[in-house]
């Protein structure tokens, strides 16, 4: 793969971290540098953040990709070695194989980070403490045969976060994908359609993913944390 300096740098997501209605909650904006903004608000019901936090220190199949998306998920190729199961999923890398609604299978590779690296630590905290975010997962992304890293292992191409706020009904996922950052022509490379296929895939995925995932966290954790009965 060819390889550059360093990706593009993080961009400013700070909005995230307020509740209050943003101008796009869901849909997709051309930024003036011609990249492709996409926003999608998923509501989950019967999730928290931590049970999203620890789903990426847990799936490593095409089974469990499957789970999350029956029909746009197709192969799991793997985690690195900087993956680990359980416990922390931080600067490590993933490499799968996803459609995005009507747009055939490709390859995708993202790498994960702190989010502390993007978000000012403070602004950060401040926000959980007020119970305004329980989790944020951070990527770059890249989609393709050919993804372009930087010598740190980046994908160039895009970034990625998915802020959560728990509620009493479950939580509130808001998620970000910038795309054409390393585009020479993004509204060719990063079109309309695929980022309207990108929100209607990130939708569909986690709507999936609440119907499984509780149980699956509390039954996987073995019962380490007080279960809600229904009864």
């Amino acid at each position: 793969m060819d390889t550059v300096a360093n990706a593009h740098a993080w961009l400013d997501h700070h909005d995230l971290l307020d509740p209050a209605p943003m101008h796009l909650e869901t849909g997709i904006q051309r930024r003036e540098d011609g990249t492709l903004l996409v926003a999608v608000r998923t509501d989950l019901h019967g999730c928290k953040g931590r049970m999203l936090d620890w789903w990426f220190t847990f799936f490593e199949t095409t089974q469990h990709i499957r789970w999350w998306h029956p029909l746009d998920h197709v192969e799991h190729r793997g985690w690195d070695a900087a993956w680990q199961r359980g416990r922390s999923y931080h600067g490590a890398s993933i490499h799968a194989v996803e459609s995005l609604a009507d747009i055939p299978p490709v390859a995708a590779r993202l790498k994960f980070h702190d989010p502390r690296t993007l978000l000012t630590p403070g602004r950060l905290q401040t926000a959980q403490d007020a119970g305004d975010v329980s989790a944020v997962i951070a990527a770059r992304i890249g989609f393709g045969d050919h993804v372009r890293l930087d010598a740190h292992g980046d994908p160039c191409d895009g970034q990625m976060l998915h802020v959560v706020r728990d509620t009493p009904f479950g939580c509130v996922l808001r998620s970000r994908f910038v795309l054409g950052l390393d585009s020479e022509d993004p509204q060719r490379d990063a079109s309309d359609a695929i980022g309207l296929g990108l929100l209607k895939h990130c939708y569909t995925e986690f709507s999936f993913l609440s119907r499984l995932l509780p149980s699956l966290y509390y039954g996987e954790r073995a019962n380490e944390e007080a279960v809600p009965l229904p009864w």
